[in-house]
C-alpha cells in the first residue's frame, strides 16, 4: 500500500481459503472507543464476513478489543458494523454474490489520512487441491529464495 497507511490488521485465512477476485476499500462506522483500540492494534479479522441486507453492506464477526480506559463508553467486541460504499459499488458485489455465488471477504483494516478504512474483496472459495497446490508453490519460492541469498 501506498505511504501514509499503517496497517492494523490483515485477514491472512482470507488469501488462503478464497480467490481475491476483486478489491476495494470502504469507510467503517464506529464508536470513539473503538477507533482507539484499533489505533493500538487490536483486533482480529479471522472469522468475520460481509453481507448485504436492505442495499447496506455489514461486516460481522470482527473483534475489536475493548480500549483499556474506555469504561462505559465500551461497546461489544463482536458487533455489527456498517461499512460504507458508494451505492454503485454495493450493487456491483449484490450481483456478484446472487449471480456468481461469490462471496464478500474482509482483508485488511488499515488508517489512511486520520480515517479507519477497510479493504474487502469479492472472493471465490478454494477447493482443498487449490489450497495444496499454493502451499507447494510457497515452498518452492522459500527455498529458492534461501540457495539464491545462500551462494
Amino acid at each position: 500500500m501506498a505511504e501514509g497507511i499503517k496497517i492494523v490488521a490483515t485477514n491472512r485465512k482470507a488469501t488462503h481459503d478464497y480467490f481475491i477476485l476483486e478489491r476495494y476499500e470502504a469507510g467503517i462506522a464506529l464508536a470513539g472507543t473503538e477507533v482507539k483500540s484499533l489505533r493500538l492494534g487490536k483486533a482480529n479479522l479471522r472469522d468475520s464476513y460481509c453481507q448485504i441486507k436492505d442495499g447496506e453492506i455489514f461486516v460481522y464477526n470482527m473483534h475489536i478489543s475493548p480500549y483499556e480506559k474506555g469504561n462505559i463508553f465500551n461497546r461489544d467486541p463482536l458487533r455489527t458494523r456498517k461499512l460504507l460504499l458508494h451505492r454503485k459499488e454495493i450493487g456491483k458485489l449484490f450481483g456478484s454474490t446472487q449471480l456468481k455465488g461469490l462471496t464478500i471477504v474482509p482483508l485488511s483494516v488499515y488508517l489512511r489520512n486520520g480515517k479507519m478504512k477497510m479493504e474487502i474483496g469479492l472472493a471465490q472459495g478454494k477447493k482443498l487441491y487449490d489450497k495444496r497446490e499454493a502451499l507447494k508453490e510457497k515452498a518452492i519460492k522459500r527455498d529458492t529464495d534461501i540457495r539464491i541469498k545462500g551462494n
